[in-house]
């Protein structure tokens, strides 16, 4: 298994740029997008475009929005994997019912730790406002709540990135789980 990097916080928090920081120390880095592009958001569009002038033009970008386990799994073992970002993913996954995404969280968390690649993961908060008054709300914020604290188990380094800073929370923080 290769290092996992789990970075989790707010929006526009600098999520985003900390493991682009990150991955940069990689010669070879595979971008995995997990949004979808819609011809008829050009503000989601214009955000994609803003990532994608950020990044090095070097590296690969793949458009994942469904396969993350597959995509994951055929990246060479000496790649830096930056997947941007697990929010994403599990909104476009919220049609699934809650078995098959029981089965869809644990495949891919096995190929997580079967992948001999580094792999960046970026994750929103969304838990620290009130609870959601609609269904799907909650459905979205239980289950990536729940996706990272399982990822973050089998992570090397989780950081909380806020206000512009990370915080390695290995270090200044205690595991509850253990």
């Amino acid at each position: 298994m290769g290092k996992v990097t789990l970075i989790t916080g707010p929006a526009r928090s600098g999520k985003s740029e900390w493991a682009e920081k990150l991955a940069l120390k990689s010669k070879n880095v595979v971008y995995i997008a997990t949004s979808n592009r819609d011809a008829n958001d050009p503000e989601w569009l214009s955000r994609i475009q803003q990532h994608l002038h950020r990044r090095p033009q070097n590296w690969l970008t793949l458009e994942v929005p469904i396969e993350l386990s597959h995509a994951l799994s055929n990246v060479n073992a000496q790649t830096c994997i930056l997947v941007d970002s697990l929010g994403t993913w599990v909104a476009n996954l919220l049609e699934q019912e809650d078995i098959e995404w029981d089965n869809t969280v644990q495949e891919f968390l096995n190929t997580v730790e079967l992948v001999a690649a580094d792999i960046v993961f970026v994750a929103e908060e969304t838990g620290w406002g009130v609870v959601p008054a609609y269904l799907i709300g909650r459905k979205f914020r239980d289950r990536l709540g729940s996706l990272v604290r399982r990822l973050s188990k089998i992570s090397d380094t989780v950081y909380l990135v806020t206000g512009g800073y990370a915080l390695d929370l290995g270090v200044l923080g205690t595991a509850i789980d253990e």
